[in-house]
């Protein structure tokens, strides 16, 4: 098992292709073709934490936060990070990093904090956009039903909740081989007519290499005639945060308590509260200020997130309550995630939950 083998497990909880563009994820520090001895899964990458996988015999850290964001210009142990770096790498230990592409997840951070919340049926708070292509192509109608067969399998016709999607529009095609052509129907230097289907499926972008694959693959044309583009569709099953309800409503002070005991908080800053219960919550792990407008504008009663500055508490116009519970505490979880996704993937491989508190915050 070496480190690629692992990083295509995550891939499929946690695309890569799905992180914010300001974000760095993937394989950090070490060599994709390594055997992996063991894997320590951590919410940070901390120097406390690489000596914790060397002492457990794991050459592979999962991070949820990077521990390299920007640009390294030198690695001579002048602060935390390079610090950190170095002793990786003088120990030959990996490490790989899923941030915003978890955050992203259906499945990620933000569905974990809605089963700790008991959060009931849970839906996409910001969906991502730029997510959601559409694939075009024209095919003899006599291979179509291989052509179409191979693409559903590489990822292509997947809307929603649904797959094998596809539309399928009868005609006439023609085109002309040069000289230099090997034409699979038709001569070289005639106009070649023939009956023709033209194929559309739509497919989740960070599928679009292996499509491509499949396509030319497949194909029985020597020039595959094809159009890839991005919708503006809304892809509610990626983005950041999650709206959900309570099994029952619960008055707020109440929900405070609740939130405090499962999250382990040792405090909550919040909004004004206003005196009515609450059912509809949302929550985005981490900073979220940036989710303020989307909960209100879906009317959740809770905005759960974390590092909220004082002049956006007023965004609450008297309409929702903000809560902030603290970066760490929104969180924390993230790596339980983790390390039960990948003990379901790779049974019978040495797995490990980071003991490490990796919380900068202290309280008085």
């Amino acid at each position: 098992m070496t480190v690629a083998h692992i990083a295509q497990h995550l891939e499929t909880l946690a695309p890569l292709h799905y992180a914010e563009d300001f974000d760095n994820v993937g394989l950090l520090v070490g060599d994709a073709s390594m055997e992996v001895t063991g894997i320590l899964v951590t919410l940070d990458t901390l120097e406390h934490v690489v000596d914790e996988a060397i002492a457990g015999q794991c050459n592979l850290i999962v991070s949820f936060h990077p521990i390299i964001f920007k640009g390294l210009k030198t690695l001579t142990g002048r602060d935390y990070v390079e610090r950190t770096v170095l002793k990786a790498i003088k120990n030959d230990i990996a490490i790989f990093c899923v941030h915003t592409a978890l955050d992203n997840s259906p499945l990620g951070v933000n569905a974990k904090l809605c089963q700790v919340l008991d959060i009931r049926q849970p839906k996409i708070l910001l969906p991502k956009k730029g997510t959601i292509k559409k694939l075009v192509t024209h095919v003899p109608k006599a291979q179509l039903a291989s052509l179409r067969e191979a693409l559903f399998e590489a990822g292509a016709g997947t809307i929603g909740n649904y797959d094998h999607c596809s539309f399928a529009l009868e005609g006439e095609g023609s085109f002309r081989p040069g000289e230099a052509a090997n034409p699979t129907v038709g001569k070289r230097g005639e106009t070649h007519f023939g009956d023709e289907v033209q194929l559309h499926m739509t497919f989740a972008a960070a599928a679009e290499s292996n499509i491509r694959k499949a396509l030319f693959h497949n194909h029985p044309y020597e020039e595959v005639a094809y159009e890839i583009t991005t919708l503006d569709n809304t892809n509610q099953n990626m983005g950041m945060g999650m709206l959900g309800t309570l099994g029952a409503p619960m008055e707020e002070t109440a929900f405070l308590e609740h939130v405090k005991e499962r999250l382990n908080a040792r405090g909550i800053r919040h909004s004004a509260l206003l005196g009515r219960p609450v059912q509809k919550i949302a929550v985005l792990g981490g900073s979220g200020s940036f989710a303020i407008p989307a909960a209100l504008k879906q009317g959740a009663d809770v905005f759960l997130t974390a590092d909220l500055k004082y002049h956006q508490f007023f965004q609450a116009e008297g309409q929702i309550v903000l809560l902030d519970v603290g970066h760490f505490e929104t969180e924390q979880f993230t790596k339980n995630l983790l390390v039960d996704f990948l003990n379901k993937k790779i049974p019978n491989f040495a797995v490990t939950l980071s003991r490490s508190v990796t919380n900068p915050i202290k309280y008085f």
